[in-house]
């Protein structure tokens, strides 16, 4: 449909309506009904490139059925109405349940049949990454608090693998039926796993975790303390931390025993937070709850940084999903709001500022997708070296933008986005979510670092093929020489310099693959407003004109 045809429209449903005057109330109607997948062709592109394209036919499906907008109003009913705990039964007996939203359900229901929570493990094969991205990159658009159940389910699996009773399980992780009944595992249809690290007195300093557990026997230990944030209470099983005779060690801990009594893990409240209303998260004490030891004893946090490692391309998918939405959002807005006489999206200014939310959007894409890709190939040493260095440097990055993208959209949408019976107001408050878990911005850094003196031959070798594929890019090669010289300073002064180090690996990568795969006109403004000019961070601010038709239509068809 063309612009003309959209405003004719529009002004032919308010008068029809009888809002205000005809064709003179300058209201922009809610997103239609759309395909997630089909109208997103840097997805599109991604995912037939990092080779998940024999599963586009599912992706099509689910991406009309995550684009309706009965869909979207039900997300924004299940963030106003938020988790509330119940403590206790009607008899006084404590059962420690918490109640959402009827509509929770639903969106889990179809996080559990995309098979987000766990089918790239339970069902691998080419592409089971990279498919079960492009479905978390399209559900996130809509719904994001239900994401949160689905990457710690999935991120528990590989760690639970290697335990020689995980086969009693494996059927419930496999399930694609959400089952939400609070039973013990043993009587349910499918399963889903939570966690527990911080402590009140630690946050992201792990060793400072004082729980400990005391053996029962059979490789079951009695856990006494208590966790500050304990992501999806009602989840059936929590993976935490504690002390025991070794050092601190992971432990598998249930909701219930098999004996059908509850254990003991006391809900004391839940996080009044600031974004992320649908999902809950909790405060809880262990009163000698049971617990199974998971891994090696004593390497508790080595098991759990790996967990993080697959939690942390989530926060990235999540990220990319938030900023996806949001300038879908503001693209709409403006070709509908008038303003000094035409269309927002006719002016040259406004133009500007979306064609650049619009690159950093693809470049997020593209990036996250690269990462999911290399978590498909881990039979080889580089793609895993590579995945070690930029997961947490692109979660850094890409959660940090996602933050500024949608205060950016929600400021297109004028007084309007402010408000809360609209869509941006939730976009912002969600967005700061994945830049603090599983590892805040400068822990992710010191990650980025802490890889780096890992592996110092294959990042300088990395970091220098990425300007030597590109000749002809003199921005790649400024920005790769800096990097190298700051991994040739001392600890103190890499530390010093590790936010610069994180952003200019991601920014490098995602040139690199603009250049090699986007349309000429994409890679070129992006290497030359993100690399080669110097108009800081605000969006539309940098001295460069962007191929605003391409990168427009490319990011949401007229």
């Amino acid at each position: 449909m063309h612009l003309e045809d959209r405003a004719a429209q529009t002004n032919g449903a308010q008068a029809a309506s009888g809002a205000g005057q005809p064709g003179t109330d300058n209201q922009v109607p809610d997103l239609p009904d759309c395909n997630l997948y089909l109208t997103d062709e840097a997805l599109v592109e991604g995912v037939r490139r990092e080779g998940a394209g024999d599963r586009e036919a599912e992706l099509e499906t689910w991406g009309a059925r995550l684009g309706r907008a009965d869909l979207s109003r039900l997300a924004a009913e299940i963030n106003r109405q938020e988790p509330a705990l119940r403590s206790f039964d009607r008899r006084g007996a404590r059962i420690d349940v918490v109640d959402f939203h009827p509509g929770w359900s639903e969106f889990l229901s179809l996080a559990f049949a995309q098979g987000m929570h766990g089918s790239a493990w339970t069902e691998p094969g080419p592409g089971a990454q990279v498919a079960r991205a492009a479905h978390y990159l399209m559900h996130g658009q809509i719904e994001a608090g239900s994401l949160c159940p689905a990457t710690m389910t999935s991120a528990a699996i590989p760690l639970l693998a290697r335990e020689p009773w995980f086969a009693a399980i494996q059927p419930l992780l496999a399930s694609r039926e959400y089952d939400g009944r609070d039973v013990p595992v043993t009587e349910k249809r499918a399963m889903m796993i939570g966690m527990g690290m911080t402590e009140r007195q630690g946050g992201s300093d792990l060793r400072a975790n004082l729980s400990h557990a005391e053996p029962l026997g059979e490789g079951w230990f009695r856990l006494t303390g208590h966790k500050w944030f304990l992501s999806s209470p009602m989840s059936d099983v929590h993976l935490v931390l504690a002390r025991d005779g070794d050092g601190h060690s992971c432990f598998y801990m249930p909701r219930w025993l098999d004996d059908g009594r509850r254990n003991p893990v006391r809900l004391l409240r839940l996080k009044d937070k600031l974004g992320n209303r649908s999902n809950a998260s909790a405060e809880a004490e262990f009163e000698g709850a049971a617990g199974r030891r998971v891994g090696e004893p004593g390497r508790g946090i080595a098991t759990l940084v790996e967990m993080a490692s697959y939690t942390r391309l989530d926060c990235v998918l999540g990220s990319t999903a938030l900023m996806r939405q949001a300038l879908v959002q503001g693209i709409h807005h403006a070709r509908y709001r008038r303003a000094f006489g035409r269309l927002l999206i006719d002016q040259p200014l406004m133009r500007q500022v979306l064609a650049d939310l619009a690159l950093e959007s693809e470049a997020a894409t593209a990036l996250a997708l690269r990462l999911a890709g290399a978590f498909d190939r881990p039979e080889q040493p580089a793609e895993q070296a590579l995945r070690r260095l930029l997961v947490p440097a692109a979660k850094f990055w890409v959660c940090k933008r996602a933050i500024a993208v949608t205060a950016e959209c929600m400021e297109v949408w004028g007084g309007n986005g402010y408000v809360e019976d609209g869509p941006m107001p939730r976009l912002y408050r969600e967005a700061p979510v994945n830049s603090i878990w599983e590892g805040s911005g400068n822990v992710m850094c010191l990650d980025v670092l802490r890889a780096a003196r890992q592996e110092p031959q294959f990042v300088a070798q990395a970091v220098d093929g990425l300007a030597r594929a590109h000749a002809g890019e003199p921005a790649l090669r400024a920005a790769a020489d800096r990097l190298l010289a700051v991994l040739a300073l001392d600890a103190d002064g890499q530390q010093a310099m590790a936010r610069m180090v994180a952003r200019d690996l991601v920014l490098l990568v995602q040139a690199d693959l603009l250049l090699r795969h986007a349309p000429p006109g994409v890679a070129r403004a992006f290497v030359d407003s993100r690399l080669g000019a110097d108009g800081g961070d605000a969006f539309g601010a940098r001295p460069v004109m962007l191929a605003s038709d391409t990168l427009l239509r490319r990011a949401w068809p007229d």
